[in-house]
């Protein structure tokens, strides 16, 4: 993705010798960078910049960002209008996805580090993919922190391409201030996730 927020974090990590994906040590320089970033990033320049890593269609286990109304926002008591996620299932009309904005920063990091252990390989290239699926979530208690990022996306409710993102930028992305809530805070929605999270 050729926004400028990537490029820069990815840049001043080859600088440093410091590459995405290898170790933790290394996801967690470049999740740190990100966080760093205090202004909110301006998501419209993450699409505009995009170019050819725009697709029409998701793939399992790739990550991607999109623009999102959904068909129920009038009863729903909070929503992202630009979702973060792994795609892990194709349903009748739309897909499965796991969007990681449902979940405060440390929580990401430590679904993202379990995450890590079903990557299909270590290249953090365009083959590289985690191998997900619903039933993996569920039945590996180190991915709990799935539970409340676990939603239902339709396609005629989609309002622009899937924006694909590179695994060698997932853990910048993970941590980049981009979140469009709607209805509630972040705070409040952070809140109910660590709710489902404890079974609470």
């Amino acid at each position: 993705m050729a926004a400028k927020a990537f490029r820069d974090i990815l840049e001043k990590g080859a600088r440093a010798g410091v590459f995405p994906g290898r170790d933790k040590e290394s996801r967690d320089w470049y999740r740190q960078k990100a966080r760093a970033i205090k202004k909110k990033h301006n998501e419209n320049l993450i699409m505009r910049n995009a170019g050819d890593r725009l697709k029409n269609r998701v793939a399992i286990g790739n990550m991607y960002m999109f623009y999102y109304d959904p068909k129920h926002k009038a009863t729903l008591p909070y929503y992202d209008q630009f979702p973060l996620i792994f795609p892990i299932a194709k349903v009748k009309d739309g897909f499965l996805g796991l969007n990681v904005h449902y979940l405060p920063y440390a929580y990401r990091a430590i679904l993202m580090d379990a995450l890590y252990d079903i990557v299909n390989n270590d290249k953090m290239d365009d083959s590289t993919k985690l191998k997900l699926s619903y039933g993996v979530l569920k039945g590996a208690s180190k991915y709990r922190y799935f539970k409340p990022c676990i939603k239902k996306y339709l396609n005629n409710h989609v309002r622009s391409r899937f924006a694909y993102v590179h695994p060698s930028e997932w853990d910048v992305a993970l941590f980049l201030p981009i979140t469009r809530w709607q209805k509630a805070s972040q705070q409040k929605v952070w809140n109910d996730s660590k709710k489902i999270i404890d079974g609470k």
